[in-house]
């Protein structure tokens, strides 16, 4: 899937992007379909208690208005919604109506897509910048449309529920480490709907040993994942030695800054010992230094990044 890194120029400092955030070896993305009451109920305060962030997908048609107005007590409320993109949770669009992209002309894909972008963002006060296509049936027009004005869409997934077991979810965690890649997790139901959990502790238990190794795994949203992926892939590093020895190191990313917005990790080498501190603009950057190396995010749209060796 997503390998190697367009980062790293003819450079004076040997310097690179991560792979994925903080350096972590691996990344997984979890994504739950249909807007499903219990996403609200139950999955969202098992995310809170261990401090992870998943990816809802949402139909807007299927969306009760708030508690008073209740069509549907197997979904959720817009004000549901609303609470959990609060706590850093990203609602995503599956389209207004669920249509699948194989049996339904391009216009009316289109007007689906526009019309539950219109929803989110009219209920949530956020655009949704990610796409989950219904059925995970695509067409290249349908593709195409959806990709617009996006950090990207789900084209790749594993599905964690239905026959899922706490042991063949461990072996996917473990080969995701082994093989450094990227996972896309997808489930519906958690104890009711399509794909539900046999047991719903699977999953559970599953996101408490993900949690226990998360100075392997980078467990973001999927926007967050594909945007990092993608702004690794098209960002550049120039750096220039200065004659007091330390360095200046530009960022050069052509993507859309009003679209991208993720921050990525740096990889300096340093011999052991040394001493750095590190600027961009204004702001004085974290660093975590190791044996031989200093990890530090910085924004690829920020312009130089000042390194001072002592």
């Amino acid at each position: 899937m997503f390998v190697g890194s367009n980062c790293l120029a003819q450079n004076p400092i040997n310097i690179s992007i991560a792979k994925y955030k903080d350096n972590k070896t691996a990344a997984i993305s979890y994504t739950f379909d249909d807007g499903l009451k219990e996403h609200y109920t139950l999955v969202t305060p098992w995310l809170k208690k261990l401090g992870l962030k998943a990816t809802f997908v949402v139909n807007g048609n299927n969306i009760n208005k708030d508690s008073k107005n209740i069509k549907d007590t197997t979904r959720m409320t817009w004000p549901d919604l609303k609470e959990m993109a609060a706590l850093g949770q990203e609602i995503s669009n599956h389209g207004w109506a669920h249509k699948n992209f194989g049996k339904f002309p391009i216009a009316e894909i289109k007007e689906d897509i526009l019309k539950n972008d219109s929803a989110i963002f009219a209920n949530i006060g956020l655009m949704p910048r990610t796409f989950a296509y219904p059925n995970n049936t695509k067409s290249s027009a349908g593709v195409q449309f959806a990709s617009q004005n996006r950090v990207g869409t789900r084209l790749f997934q594993r599905s964690i529920g239905g026959k899922s077991t706490h042991q063949n979810l461990e072996e996917w965690v473990n080969k995701l480490i082994t093989d450094k890649d990227w996972g896309v997790g997808m489930t519906h139901g958690i104890t009711y709907g399509y794909d539900h959990f046999s047991k719903p502790d699977i999953l559970w238990e599953h996101l408490k040993k993900v949690k226990a190794k998360e100075d392997q795994i980078w467990v973001g949203t999927f926007k967050e994942v594909i945007a990092y992926v993608t702004e690794r892939n098209s960002t550049v590093l120039q750096a220039q030695k200065l004659p007091n020895g330390n360095y200046n190191i530009t960022p050069i990313c052509n993507l859309d800054q009003t679209i991208y917005a993720e921050p990525l990790t740096a990889i300096l080498v340093i011999n052991e010992g040394k001493n750095v501190k590190i600027r961009q603009g204004n702001k004085k950057l974290k660093t975590t230094i190791n044996t031989d190396h200093v990890l530090f995010n910085f924004d690829p749209f920020g312009g130089i990044i000042e390194v001072v060796v002592k």
